[in-house]
């Protein structure tokens, strides 16, 4: 029996909402690759999900271009066995459901820039015509 996905230290998913199947994997495993099922997809159904209707939210305009139907599914098949498989898509789910509810970072406090990066910025503007202007009539000191 699976077992419930901790997205946060405070948000779990029961194991109930989470959907798990099992195909034959491609890739490494010699003989024993075409007799197992190794490869797990885990489906979460986001738009029917028992998640706070904020995050929720948050999450369905996030993850809009992964969702089919409102469903967000996960692959994993990079291990021969479909116990680690597992794991690693339950990792993937969790960490992609975190980023996805996580709020908006606050916005971005305008700060004038200060007298040194002017004055640099000026300097480098006159270095770069002075060198223009030598390519035009060549270097004064050169006469």
């Amino acid at each position: 029996m699976p077992e419930d996905l901790r997205i946060t230290s405070k948000l779990t998913v029961s194991a109930a909402e989470l959907t798990e199947r099992f195909s034959r994997s491609s890739g490494p495993g010699g003989q024993h690759v075409n007799t197992s099922d190794s490869r797990v997809e885990l489906a979460f159904d986001l738009a029917n999900s028992k998640l706070p209707e904020p995050m929720r939210n948050r999450a369905l305009s996030r993850l809009e271009s992964r969702l089919v139907s409102g469903v967000l599914t996960v692959v994993a098949s990079e291990h021969r066995s479909q116990l680690f498989n597992r794991a690693a898509a339950r990792e993937r789910l969790a960490e992609l459901l975190a980023e996805a509810i996580a709020p908006e970072p606050p916005p971005r406090r305008r700060t004038k820039p200060t007298a040194g990066s002017r004055r640099r910025r000026l300097d480098g503007k006159k270095r770069r015509g002075q060198v223009k202007q030598w390519r035009r009539r060549g270097d004064p000191e050169d006469s």
